[in-house]
């Protein structure tokens, strides 16, 4: 799984969005304790730089090195490599030991997880009482009525070339398993709906696009998603390359605590 994203992982800290700081602190009025968080695939770090706001250390791990060669560096936030290698209890002890996080979170990537390994290694490491585990992703980017059409039939193009995993977040994780007891933010099959709105240019969109792991597994396959004619075209309905809009990523969120 960690070749999806190795190859593009130098333009993910540029391409890929930061959150919103509202997200962050949501979660952590969820959590009476404040010690020690985790971000499992952090990526470049996007959401784990957020997280450590609010928790005095994070721990944040992901299978791809080349990821956490590109992450943004902070003093709270400790990176590791976390090979599917890794067995149950290395992770368990890598991250702090059982009962000892206060968050967990997994932002836009848990539907590449093995969820038969991640949920109980969550279950162990999460406080009991008191933790909790946070996961969301965002969808189709909604732009205007002109750029939208274009955009939904770029992210259809993606599909042949998709992991079936990342079905469940074009499916709004509403059919993600999520075997945790609601906190109020969501629950299994029923994730709770956030916009996620930016300013961003031209030139970060195709960064954006290009970013996307079935664009480089199509190119691998001789397809090129993101060809002269359809850049042309995003181009023209975007309203020039110079042009910087407001969008907005819907996005999906489940929150839960360890049933006991």
């Amino acid at each position: 799984m960690a070749d999806l994203f190795d190859k593009q992982a130098a333009i993910y800290v540029d391409a890929r969005p930061r959150y919103p700081s509202e997200w962050f602190s949501m979660l952590a009025s969820l959590t009476p304790d404040h010690s020690l968080a985790w971000d499992a695939g952090t990526g470049n770090g996007q959401a784990a730089i957020d997280v450590s706001e609010h928790y005095k250390q994070v721990i944040a791990t992901d299978i791809s090195e080349e990821q956490l060669k590109h992450a943004i560096q902070h003093p709270q936030v400790q990176y590791f490599h976390s090979p599917s290698s890794m067995s149950d209890d290395e992770l368990v002890n890598l991250i702090g030991g059982e009962n000892s996080v206060d968050l967990v979170v997994v932002a836009t990537a848990v539907h590449w997880f093995d969820l038969e390994k991640f949920y109980p290694v969550v279950k162990r490491v999460l406080k009991k009482p008191g933790g909790v585990v946070a996961v969301w992703s965002y969808n189709i980017l909604q732009v205007s009525p002109e750029m939208d059409p274009l955009l939904k039939k770029f992210y259809e193009g993606t599909f042949p070339f998709q992991n079936p995993k990342a079905m469940y977040a074009f499916e709004c994780y509403k059919t993600l398993p999520f075997p945790f007891e609601s906190v109020g933010v969501g629950c299994e099959g029923q994730p709770l709906e956030l916009d996620m709105p930016m300013e961003m240019s031209f030139e970060r969109l195709l960064k954006l696009l290009s970013s996307a792991s079935a664009v480089n597994t199509a190119k691998e396959q001789g397809v090129n998603l993101l060809s002269e004619e359809a850049v042309r075209e995003l181009e023209s309905a975007w309203g020039g390359p110079e042009l910087v809009r407001t969008v907005n990523y819907k996005s999906y969120m489940l929150a839960g605590k360890v049933k006991l």
